[in-house]
């Protein structure tokens, strides 16, 4: 940078931080922003899916120049005793795409790869290599990690693009396929079919654990192929490990990531579905905030995003509990019931499930019928505390 004070300083160029900059950008072209990534990438090595019905207009609008894969004929959702077709519009988003369209929307001198920030104060910045970069708003935007003060569980994948040799002939995404071993946690694989000869293909674990062994959840992709008649080339992958969050003291982990006065978004800041693991809607929502509200001073975008970071664990409240009735509650090769049982229910309530905003109503229907585990059980999780989301590494 040239020494001149920057509007807005983004830290992170994953998916949180990038949106930022894209709607700031396209709000206030004469704003000057700077986003600082530490990898090679914008967006990384991720895949984003959501629900047509997760994001409002100005959302769509945010996302209109940005390419994605659109299913529009529904889903389908597989279990032991249960399978279903649903006719909710799907979406999908790769990494690769993302990193395309923010280097094409975004000035070129707005972004800075395999550029670590060691130190992020109200006023700017400092890089590893000691520069300072001033700033009037600074921007917290990367990964969350580990913490002591939150409890929960972790979900664990392994995702590959597969390119068949014939025709897949898979029409619409199996969101969710759990008629398949359970390996001590809730297994099930999730299925894209991105083209003709084309599928993204993940094994995903809801596991009391963050341990990623590859080669045995690339083993069982194999076979899970095999079984579904899929052969092909292996033209891309994920990993990952997230946290599933049942509890904790939100107040002290937010007081952990630092110093009052950077504005603290995405999944850092807490701004995932607890269940699901979701971000996407959550961050094109603070995105097109940030946007609206860019020129305020730094302190006080911060101060409006930690009351809307607090306002978020409250109202999400609900899937929390739902995750300590999952891991405290149910054995861990009998979760997929919970899943089972929910999946039961009408569509609107699904989509608003997967989007946060579940009603009063909604949530009496999930909590109704014949419960997939005992009530005691579900007495003993809800007054537990669940354990500490401490990740122990991946092999």
């Amino acid at each position: 940078m040239n020494g001149r004070m920057i509007d807005m300083t983004i830290v992170g160029g994953g998916l949180a931080g990038g949106l930022v900059a894209l709607a700031v950008h396209r709000a206030h072209p004469d704003l000057r922003i700077a986003l600082f990534e530490a990898g090679e990438n914008l967006g990384g090595n991720h895949r984003w899916s959501w629900f047509a019905s997760d994001l409002d207009s100005d959302g769509e609008a945010l996302l209109a120049d940005v390419r994605r894969t659109e299913w529009d004929k529904g889903y389908e959702v597989c279990f032991p005793a249960r399978t279903r077709t649903l006719t909710s519009r799907y979406r999908s988003l790769d990494s690769r795409d993302f990193d395309a369209a923010l280097r094409r929307l975004l000035p070129q001198e707005a972004v800075r790869l395999r550029t670590r920030v060691t130190e992020l104060a109200t006023d700017g910045v400092t890089l590893a290599n000691g520069e300072h970069v001033p700033a009037r708003a600074v921007l917290d935007c990367r990964d969350g990690g580990p913490s002591h003060h939150l409890n929960g569980g972790w979900q664990v994948f392994m995702g590959r693009h597969l390119r068949t040799h014939q025709p897949h002939g898979l029409s619409r995404p199996i969101v969710m396929d759990a008629r398949v071993d359970q390996y001590g946690a809730y297994r099930f694989v999730y299925t894209l079919p991105l083209g003709a000869h084309d599928l993204f293909v993940e094994d995903t674990y809801y596991a009391d654990s963050p341990r990623l062994d590859r080669s045995a959840l690339s083993r069982r992709i194999d076979e899970y192929c095999t079984a579904m008649g899929w052969d092909g080339e292996i033209v891309g992958g994920e990993t990952g490990v997230l946290p599933v969050i049942t509890g904790g003291d939100f107040a002290a982990y937010r007081r952990d990531l630092g110093a009052p006065g950077v504005v603290r978004i995405g999944a850092r800041g807490g701004f995932v579905h607890p269940l699901t693991s979701y971000t996407l809607p959550f961050a094109v929502a603070n995105a097109l905030l940030v946007a609206r509200e860019a020129t305020l001073p730094g302190e006080q975008l911060s101060a409006l995003f930690e009351a809307r970071a607090g306002a978020h664990w409250r109202k999400t409240a609900f899937y929390r509990m739902l995750g300590r009735m999952l891991f405290d509650g149910a054995q861990p090769d009998q979760r997929y019931r919970v899943f089972e049982h929910f999946y039961r229910l009408p569509e609107p309530l699904i989509e608003r499930f997967y989007a946060g905003r579940s009603t009063f109503a909604d949530r009496a229907r999930v909590l109704s019928g014949k419960p997939p585990i005992s009530i005691p059980a579900a007495i003993r999780a809800l007054l537990g505390k669940g354990s500490p989301l401490v990740h122990e590494g991946s092999q």
